[in-house]
């Protein structure tokens, strides 16, 4: 069978094919009246839906994430409260324990078909948004441990100047450790930004119309399944690489000349 492009052009709905679709300076973006999309079309629409998920996701896991990771950290034995203390920290432990351990796929599900037999809101929640709080609570866990990790790797020092200057916990987390902290997970938490792209191909297994499910569903109307997924792996290695040169940049614009070699040197006394 030989490798053909031109299955990109061909309509979705008829046995036809647009000439504006390669050429003519994809004239296919300006679609008017009723012009019927191609397979370009939807292969754009399905790009856009996995970007639109993979962002939502992330910014979900992002703010449990931290907000979690940060609970995990508190030392129980300085408060004077120490029984809602210790309901918080035990609370953030079972969510990180809960979401890490269940497959992500099974999470899917059980925010499409349980859920919201409980919480009736969620009915009218569209699909793409159920994924995203699967997926952005699966990944919040993770980035969790990621964000206790940074915070406890911090000389105890940073605590110990931080109570000498008479800053409160709150102020000693948001203007010492957190921005510390972040600065040192940023390599892990690329990871888990990338991971999120590829994780949501989960998004087809409730009908969600992104990459994998165009990449299925145009296979089985086409039999053209050499160009449908190579196309589909090309654009889910270009997001990866992407979120990957921006968070290369975040990394070089945010860290602390001179911090690691303070870290090595203070490993090393």
């Amino acid at each position: 069978m030989a490798f053909n492009l031109d299955i990109f052009c061909k309509s979705t709905l008829e046995d036809t094919y647009s000439s504006a679709c390669f050429g003519e300076k994809f004239k296919w973006l300006f679609h008017q009246g009723d012009v019927d999309p191609t397979y370009l079309d939807w292969l754009i629409s399905a790009w856009g839906w996995t970007i639109t998920v993979a962002i939502i996701s992330l910014f979900l896991a992002m703010f449990f994430g931290i907000i979690i990771g940060t609970l995990r950290t508190l030392d129980i034995q300085k408060y004077r409260n120490k029984l809602w203390i210790s309901c918080i920290v035990f609370l953030s432990n079972t969510w990180v324990e809960i979401f890490r351990n269940i497959p992500v796929l099974v999470q899917v599900f059980l925010w499409y078909h349980v859920i919201p037999v409980f919480l009736p809101i969620l009915k009218t929640c569209p699909s793409f948004l159920l994924v995203s709080f699967a997926l952005g609570f699966f990944t919040s866990a993770r980035i969790a441990e990621q964000v206790k990790a940074g915070i406890t790797s911090l000389p105890k020092g940073q605590r110990m100047a931080s109570k000498a200057l008479g800053l409160s916990v709150t102020q000693t987390y948001r203007y010492v450790l957190l921005p510390m902290a972040l600065r040192v997970i940023i390599p892990p938490m690329t990871s888990e930004a990338m991971n999120i792209v590829k994780n949501s191909a989960v998004a087809f297994a409730v009908s969600v119309s992104e990459l994998t499910l165009f990449a299925m569903q145009t296979q089985e109307e086409t039999s053209r399944g050499i160009e449908m997924y190579l196309a589909v792996t090309m654009l889910y290695s270009l997001t990866a690489l992407m979120v990957n040169r921006l968070m290369n940049w975040i990394e070089r614009t945010t860290q602390i000349p001179g911090y690691l070699n303070s870290l090595k040197i203070e490993k090393l006394v």
